[in-house]
């Protein structure tokens, strides 16, 4: 399916990608790698020192094929496109409904409550998985302040109040997440809250990885119903800033960014050797590591879940594209308010 498997991720540091007649050439050392025909593709996300030929460039605009130039460690940098399509009466309608404060309060609300919904079915889990009592009363523990914190958001008046409860919600998840991770190896995976620009342990170094490509495939799937990624409802609106993306990307940080990067170190695919701490104290993933993630990412992302609103089965690659045509419907009126995705 085109939404799913559209984008391509080159890592290979000096790596060439040019176009050869319909189609895009990858070479390593001058030798060839890899050629996909561009019908194939929806976006290209390159990361760290990849050459792109200007005659591709060219033709990725033309052919409405995103290309995206992230750093090392997946860091957004740039992003070249063509002339932007969809509708723009959905896009009027979204700047209009952006100035609109009650609508951008409950949207938030709506956003936040499925971010923390997602986050304690995540501790919840792990504590009903857990042998160690003291991990068990944590995680639990955790989980009920985030059900509080849940049932705190409608009473909030502005975005600055829900902002504060995500805040602090977030603060209390990112405290205990650690416990999730294999004892026998939760010291190398150890972490005190949530740092980057640059992540300064190894178990952030992967969360921002991961969520770095989430951000792109929400950007994505924004860009394709219409929407402008830039206008958001709870993220303020900043230059250079997704801050619809970011809006979106919140439900799917816990379920696709944290469960990923739980799973890769606790199946040991991902080890401490695999994240290099460089002077200085920030932290980042050695190539191969990257490779891995990125693969694992992608198999993820075909695997089918229900989705609770449809009550169909989906793949998981395919959430981000039915949240944002929700938001549009949204957006338009044709639904009374956001429903996030949530996780059973």
């Amino acid at each position: 399916m085109r939404q799913i498997l559209n984008t391509l991720y080159i890592l290979t540091p000096n790596a060439y990608a040019h176009l050869e007649n319909d189609t895009l050439r990858i070479d390593v050392e001058r030798q060839k790698k890899l050629q996909v025909p561009l019908h194939h593709l929806g976006s290209v996300v390159c990361f760290g020192n990849v050459l792109v030929s200007p005659a591709l460039m060219h033709r990725c605009a033309e052919d409405g094929i995103s290309l995206v130039l992230a750093d090392t460690n997946g860091r957004f940098k740039a992003r070249l496109e063509g002339s932007i399509s969809g509708n723009v009466l959905l896009r009027q309608a979204q700047h209009y409904k952006a100035g609109d404060t009650q609508f951008a309060l409950t949207t938030a609300q709506a956003i936040i409550a499925g971010k923390l919904r997602n986050a304690r079915q995540v501790l919840l889990r792990g504590a009903r998985e857990s042998n160690d009592e003291a991990d068990q009363k944590a995680l639990g523990t955790t989980a009920e302040t985030l059900a509080f914190s849940i049932r705190n958001l409608p009473q909030s008046k502005t975005l600055d109040q829900v902002r504060g409860i995500e805040g602090n919600a977030a603060k209390l998840y990112f405290s205990v997440l650690h416990r999730l991770v294999r004892q026998d190896i939760r010291e190398f995976f150890t972490m005190d809250g949530r740092t980057r620009r640059p992540p300064r342990d190894r178990f952030n170094a992967m969360l921002s990885f991961i969520y770095s490509l989430v951000m792109n495939d929400c950007r994505s799937a924004l860009e394709s119903v219409g929407l402008d990624p830039q206008i958001g409802f709870l993220h303020a609106v900043r230059p250079g800033r997704a801050a619809l993306a970011l809006d979106l990307m919140e439900e799917f940080r816990s379920f696709l960014a944290d469960r990923l990067a739980l799973t890769l170190i606790n199946r040991g695919q991902i080890t401490a050797r695999d994240l290099q701490i460089r002077e200085g104290g920030a932290v980042r993933l050695e190539d191969k590591a990257r490779k891995a993630v990125v693969v694992a990412y992608q198999e993820r992302k075909q695997e089918e879940i229900t989705h609770p609103l449809l009550e169909t089965k989906v793949p998981v690659g395919l959430l981000p594209q039915l949240q944002a045509r929700f938001m549009a419907r949204v957006i338009r009126g044709e639904m009374d308010g956001y429903l996030p995705f949530l996780i059973r």
